[in-house]
């Protein structure tokens, strides 16, 4: 699979479309709607999870890894996606949750049923420390690590919700069943996996210990590139497949190893440095600041250098976790600010070399929606963190932790996509488990497809570019202008090609004294463009191209 020339769609299935009203998205709704990611030019499905579950987490706790959740449709359902999908040349990625399963899958129903069970070793199972937990770690969600249970007398690992237990992969039973499980998938003919937090695997001693100290983090521990070498020969090396792993923690040097060349583990990983440069301090995320345009410039640089010949980038501002791009990173004050910085943004993040990730909506320019209170929100990581910093360590009022919501809260990415001006935005006819954002009477794809200056065109034609032009997917990249905070301006280098990249990053007119562009213009968010950057108007993007 040419997965360089790839350009991935990232669908959350309860989010994307309701074929029978119920108010939850499905897989006959995904199927109703690949014509229009045809139109758009996606080669790349990428669905977050629809397995068995039992939803404590929207899905990423999953008990029974065969079957598909009723909420979503069927089995057969799936099937004909896939051959539909196929039919149009597009491929379908699944995500992979191996990190953990939800406490009502049988093998966690069995492991905590006795410590003599057969199961008892397929997750990870620690005494106490006297009369306290094993460590004082806290997890993703800002809960304790360690889940205390009654029947047995022990405690088990978790990462993120208590109902998601760890499974305990130095057991090689759990690693055999893992792998029968993703060829069965494979064997269907699903084309790659997204793996979810799959550096996590391996945990490092220090987390497992039991002393009552501080535990540590888990990521990148000392087998987690022997287990995936292990799942790659006995998994999808032998298929046509495209494979990213999410790796939370994840170093340029580290990324080599996961996705190097040589395809011995992954193609390509998810890094979190940029979409996490500004969450320092001990609110971790939940702030209201703003990037700075030199920080975003320099991870960037760092990653686009540092893999360029050595492994694969994956190329996102938008997803399941992260609030809508145009809100975090652009500026919707406006109509026209919106649409001018959601093609800025588009425009910086697609000329990279990598492959583009476009997450629902975002090719439309969705935006965050107003959270009043804890009752508009859905999302469980919100419940926990709010227990924590507001109630327990009081790092929040109450008024700041709303602002903080209404910046950074994953709901912002889950409700319904906006399809039309109609009742809900088109998504379903029923009550939607999630609120519709209020502004999908102007902000819509039927009011897209058709207008060719919309956000929707723009993407096509980005996308478009990238099959045409190699030097969008093998040139080398040279940042320009590294400490400016107003202007962001690239080249991209192959052969006898060169493509200049310059956009404003501001809401203001600038001038551009710092980059002569050569050739001619590619493509701009404006029209009728000037063929140089003296001028740049707000949140402008010019692409220049010389043969």
């Amino acid at each position: 699979m040419d997965w360089k020339k790839s350009v991935v769609y990232q669908i959350y299935p309860r989010s994307f479309m309701d074929s029978n009203d119920d108010g939850i998205g499905d897989i006959r709704g995904i199927i109703k709607k690949l014509d229009y990611l045809k139109l758009l030019g996606i080669d790349i499905i990428w669905l977050s999870p629809i397995y068995k579950s039992p939803d404590k987490d929207n899905g990423y706790d999953i008990s029974d890894y065969y079957d598909i959740s009723e909420k979503f449709g069927t089995l057969d359902d799936f099937k004909e996606l896939l051959e539909e999908a196929h039919n149009r040349g597009i491929k379908i990625l699944m995500d992979l949750v191996v990190n953990h399963t939800s406490d009502m899958h049988p093998w966690f129903i069995e492991s905590r049923s006795s410590k003599d069970n057969p199961k008892r070793d397929f997750y990870i199972w620690r005494d106490g420390f006297g009369d306290k937990k094993p460590t004082t770690q806290y997890g993703f969600f800002n809960e304790p690590v360690w889940q205390y249970d009654e029947k047995t007398d022990q405690y088990y690992f978790h990462n993120f919700a208590v109902e998601q237990p760890e499974l305990n992969w130095e057991n090689e039973e759990v690693r055999e069943e893992v792998y029968k499980m993703m060829n069965t998938w494979l064997d269907m003919g699903v084309d790659g996996f997204r793996m979810d937090v799959i550096n996590l695997i391996s945990k490092p001693e220090a987390t497992l210990r039991v002393d009552g100290g501080p535990g540590a983090p888990c990521e990148n521990g000392p087998r987690v590139h022997e287990f995936l070498q292990e799942m790659n020969k006995k998994t999808f090396s032998n298929y046509n497949t495209i494979t990213v792993g999410e790796t939370p923690g994840v170093s340029v040097e580290e990324a080599k190893k996961y996705a190097n060349l040589d395809g011995s583990e992954l193609d390509m990983v998810f890094q979190f440095e940029l979409v996490g440069i500004e969450d320092k301090g001990p609110e971790g995320k939940w702030h209201t600041r703003k990037i700075k345009l030199s920080d975003f410039k320099r991870v960037t640089n760092h990653w686009q250098t540092g893999l360029h010949g050595k492994a694969w980038n994956s190329l996102y501002l938008s997803n399941h976790d992260q609030p809508r791009c145009v809100s975090r990173f652009g500026n919707t004050s406006s109509e026209f600010l919106r649409e001018k910085s959601a093609k800025m943004l588009a425009t910086i993040l697609h000329f990279q070399q990598g492959t583009p990730y476009v997450y629902q909506g975002e090719e439309l320019g969705m935006t965050n929606y107003t959270i009043n209170s804890l009752d508009d929100c859905r999302d469980y990581e919100v419940f926990s963190v709010y227990k924590d910093l507001v109630e327990d360590k009081k790092i929040h009022t109450e008024e700041s932790m709303l602002a903080a919501l209404n910046e950074r809260c994953r709901d912002h990415a889950r409700t319904p996509m906006q399809w039309n001006d109609d009742v809900n935005a088109g998504f379903s006819k029923g009550e939607p488990w999630i609120e519709v954002n209020p502004n999908y009477k102007t902000i819509n794809a039927e009011a897209q497809i058709n207008d060719e200056n919309s956000i929707f065109n723009y993407y096509k034609k980005l996308i478009a570019l990238r099959k045409e032009l190699p030097v969008m997917v093998d040139g080398n990249f040279e940042l320009l202008l590294p400490d400016s905070e107003e202007i962001f301006a690239y080249t991209r280098n192959l052969d006898n090609c060169k493509l200049t990249i310059v956009a404003n990053y501001t809401d203001k007119i600038i001038k551009c004294d710092g980059v002569k562009p050569e050739g001619e213009i590619l493509i701009c968010n404006y029209p009728n463009p000037k063929n140089n950057c003296e001028q740049l108007q707000p949140y402008e993007a010019r692409v220049f191209i010389k043969k």
